[in-house]
């Protein structure tokens, strides 16, 4: 007899074209998952009789309404869970921006890694679109800066005129002035949770035990919730929670339910030992761990006449995570006493090269929840909880001469 093992199963995932419509089988966006664990199953609300019988025993017991929600946990990589990404924040990912071509652009060293590029006259930056938190890269410097093109650069503060950022190499700025025309061009697709036109995505999800040829189908599904990990040792992780309305085995008796599936990902996996984050403009070397989450705020119920719930109704999407770091002065402590919002921003790359690949998360109004610090016979570390909240003077599809998005949260892969 043959028993189903974690390692023969395979989860496939699907956009749907709409609600109450399981992804067609030969769909060519559906696409093997990563994973490390990944549970769906059925359940029942049940109900059994209080009935008061001579016999003296329960006399029925019954079944109701039905879910089907389940969980994703995985290690965190680009162009892997791009999917749920954009349908828990409402939004498709779309093509990033592009800066210029400008002339006379002069690059500068301010500190380290960080530096400016500033243009005489001829630069856009913010009417071309440009964020603070974009990681672009430069092309069409030659001669003495030609060491500027093709690096990832994050964008910590900018003007029309003035880029303000680091090199995530950790390398300086090649320094000098062009008079040839230059490009910043954003690398990959980015998403946000916009202000207005919100889109609304269901999933097909597939659990194919192959090693038994037997298969559960989970349709008209969201994501709810979506948790961040990102310790200084380790790997970082995403957790993904799910709510389905149906579950189905072997739809048509067909198992695999999906014929026509793109493969998983191969990127790299994601690491913070490469990464970068910003708080206030400001990078923060001594953090020792940061993560936060996403919650959609979902909600559905049942009704008469059926054992499924017509919808799931969507709420307001909810960031919020915690962030340790060394206490090294009072910056980021005051933060939290004077009530200060900062925008931050989180990027993690797959190595240390120079145009590797990465996410960028970037929440351009957050508060500080407390600083609390700990103590022991080794340095200090201050916890702090915070917010992201909506950032109401950001650029909402109708302003673009602002640095920073109407958003909670934008994301931004490189690998799309």
């Amino acid at each position: 007899m043959t028993t189903a093992s974690g390692i023969s199963k395979k989860l496939v995932v699907a956009p749907q074209v709409a609600q109450g419509t399981v992804a067609v089988q030969a769909l060519a966006t559906a696409q093997f998952m990563r994973r490390v664990t990944s549970s769906f199953d059925l359940t029942k609300e049940t109900y059994q009789s209080n009935e008061m019988r001579a016999d003296r025993q329960i006399g029925d017991f019954r079944h109701g309404v039905q879910s089907a929600d389940g969980t994703i946990a995985g290690e965190l990589s680009p162009g892997t869970f791009e999917l749920l990404m954009a349908g828990i924040l409402r939004r498709d990912f779309t093509t990033a921006a592009v800066g210029g071509p400008d002339s006379d652009v002069t690059a500068a060293i301010t500190s380290g890694a960080s530096g400016t590029f500033t243009s005489a006259a001829t630069a856009t930056f913010l009417t071309d679109g440009l964020k603070v938190g974009d990681v672009g890269r430069w092309t069409g410097f030659d001669d003495t800066e030609i060491l500027n093109n093709g690096r990832n650069f994050v964008i910590t503060a900018l003007t029309e005129l003035i880029m303000t950022g680091t090199f995530l190499d950790g390398d300086p700025v090649d320094e000098g002035a062009e008079d040839q025309a230059v490009t910043f061009t954003l690398v990959g697709e980015k998403t946000w949770t916009p202000a207005l036109s919100h889109t609304e995505d269901w999933f097909t999800i597939e659990h194919e035990f192959s090693d038994l040829s037997l298969s559960e189908v989970f349709w008209d599904a969201k994501p709810n919730t979506m948790a961040f990990k990102l310790p200084a040792s380790g790997i970082a992780t995403i957790d993904i929670g799910l709510m389905a309305l149906r579950y189905e085995r072997e739809p048509d008796g067909t198992s695999p339910w999906f014929t026509n599936v793109v493969a998983a990902s191969s990127t790299g996996l994601l690491a913070s030992i490469d990464g970068f984050v910003s708080v206030g403009g400001t990078e923060i070397a001594l953090l020792t761990g940061i993560d936060f989450d996403i919650a959609a705020g979902i909600t559905s119920e049942g009704v008469v006449g059926s054992n499924v719930k017509p919808d799931l109704f969507d709420g307001r999407i909810q960031v919020k995570g915690n962030m340790t770091l060394f206490f090294e002065s009072g910056t980021m402590r005051d933060y939290f006493a004077d009530e200060t919002e900062v925008a931050v921003t989180v990027i993690i790359t797959d190595n240390s090269d120079s145009d590797s690949e990465f996410l960028a998360f970037t929440m351009p109004r957050v508060k500080m929840g407390g600083s609390s610090k700990d103590d022991g016979e080794k340095g200090i570390v201050q916890t702090m909880p915070f917010v992201a909240l909506f950032n109401t003077s950001g650029d909402d599809g109708t302003t673009t001469t602002v640095d920073s998005l109407a958003t909670t949260l934008s994301i931004q892969d490189s690998t799309l």
